[in-house]
């Protein structure tokens, strides 16, 4: 196989693994709240949603290691719950994220049954492919995102060309800002970290690849995949803006999506879309618990009874979040993000930056800054006190939920600065 085609089928690939379906249901949403403003809003999305998992399969492309490595130069410790936190958060959120969107897109429209019937047969069929990781979803992976971001250009194309005249207003005080948080809703930036180390044991295993050429290959691909996410969630956005008007303000982000795939498509394109998004969420699902799975098992020195019983937790838990509406699950999502998030960032920018300017000293305070000036956006969300807002209203950009960003900045800036050991001469 000649390079560029191996490194287009690579980014394609890789593009497929980030291409959740949940997290097609927020780019028109987000639109459609934006309006006039969806510029501003698409920059402040694609950051979180775009650059920092890109920077993120970047820093994979230098270390070409697992996600431990993301934070070992903090401590081991800490890298080890920092892994711990990741993976619980990955089947306590997007995995039963997935059933919701699948209830509210696929099945909802058509039949009148309840979340949690629709979120027990999905989990218990994801258990069953978790437990004999069948080849059959590898192939429903490689046909149906192709067939999936196809329909998706067509609704942005025909809805770009065939949009109303007239558009409500954003109705966002900050949409540079509030991009930025919405993006964190997508998981992109965790799922960088965690698809990243997926796709060097796959090249790994491989076993034909000088380390130089892995990265060479991972950075190209990484390119590939973030300016597919890119095109997607920008002309996902600009359509759910110019189609505002058309939605009630109490629609909710499922609405928005199957409208405007029946604005675009009509009633038969709109059902098309919702089958292969519900197909799509699934093999996300299961590649969330498999994943998950697989990291407990190593734990417990390759256990086949830790990968078992991770496997039924997360599908126990995943049929219960997964009976709730997408909304719900997004609104209880958000504290967590705000913890775990900047977190995420920081490491990823960390890894990604030249040795000297990223050593053991420099890890270590960036995140400890990060980590404690994060506790105020996350307890606003828990208990909003008005103590709590007098401090946050002293923190730089804590009102925006970005509190973090310039201790982190100007302590990173100082250790540099200051305590920067000089480079060696060979």
């Amino acid at each position: 196989m000649n390079k560029t085609k191996e490194i287009f089928i690579t980014g394609f690939a890789l593009f497929s693994m980030f291409f959740g379906a949940g997290n097609l249901i927020l780019p028109p949403f987000l639109g459609f709240k934006a309006g006039d403003t969806w510029l501003l809003v698409t920059l402040g999305f694609v950051l979180t949603a775009v650059a920092v998992p890109l920077l993120g399969i970047l820093a994979h492309a230098k270390l070409q290691g697992t996600m431990y490595d993301f934070g070992k130069k903090v401590s081991p410790l800490f890298s080890l719950i920092y892994c711990l936190i990741v993976y619980v958060i990955c089947i306590a959120l997007p995995a039963p994220r997935t059933a919701s969107v699948t209830h509210e897109m696929a099945i909802e429209p058509f039949f009148e049954t309840s979340a949690l019937l629709t979120s027990g047969i999905y989990f218990i069929l994801v258990f069953v492919f978790v437990m004999n990781r069948s080849k059959v979803l590898d192939l429903l992976g490689k046909f149906l995102t192709p067939i999936i971001v196809l329909i998706l250009l067509s609704i942005i194309f025909i809805g770009t060309f065939n949009a109303p005249e007239v558009s409500k207003a954003s109705i966002f005080k900050t949409p540079l800002v509030d991009g930025v948080l919405e993006g964190y809703q997508t998981f992109d930036a965790i799922g960088a970290i965690v698809v990243g180390a997926v796709l060097i044991i796959s090249l790994n295993l491989k076993g034909h690849y000088s380390f130089e050429d892995k990265k060479q290959l991972i950075i190209k691909s990484g390119w590939i995949a973030g300016i597919g996410l890119f095109i997607i969630y920008a002309g996902l956005i600009l359509v759910g803006s110019l189609f505002n008007n058309e939605f009630a303000t109490n629609a909710t982000r499922a609405d928005v999506l199957n409208g405007l795939s029946i604005q675009t498509l009509g009633s038969y394109g709109a059902s098309f879309l919702s089958v292969l998004i519900a197909l799509a969420c699934f093999t996300t699902a299961v590649g969330i618990i498999t994943g998950t799975a697989d990291y407990f098992k190593g734990l417990f020195k390759n256990s086949k009874s830790a990968y078992t019983i991770t496997a039924i937790i997360s599908c126990i838990l995943g049929i219960i979040v997964g009976s709730y509406n997408v909304g719900f699950i997004i609104d209880v999502a958000l504290p967590v993000l705000m913890f775990i998030y900047p977190i995420t960032i920081v490491l990823i920018i960390l890894n990604v930056l030249p040795e000297r300017y990223a050593s053991p000293l420099v890890f270590r305070v960036v995140v400890s800054m990060t980590f404690l000036f994060t506790i105020p956006d996350f307890l606003k969300f828990l208990i909003p006190i008005e103590q709590l807002q007098n401090l946050i209203d002293i923190i730089p950009l804590a009102n925006h939920s970005l509190g973090w960003v310039l201790p982190a900045l100007l302590s990173f800036t100082f250790l540099n600065v200051f305590y920067r050991k000089p480079i060696q001469e060979d």
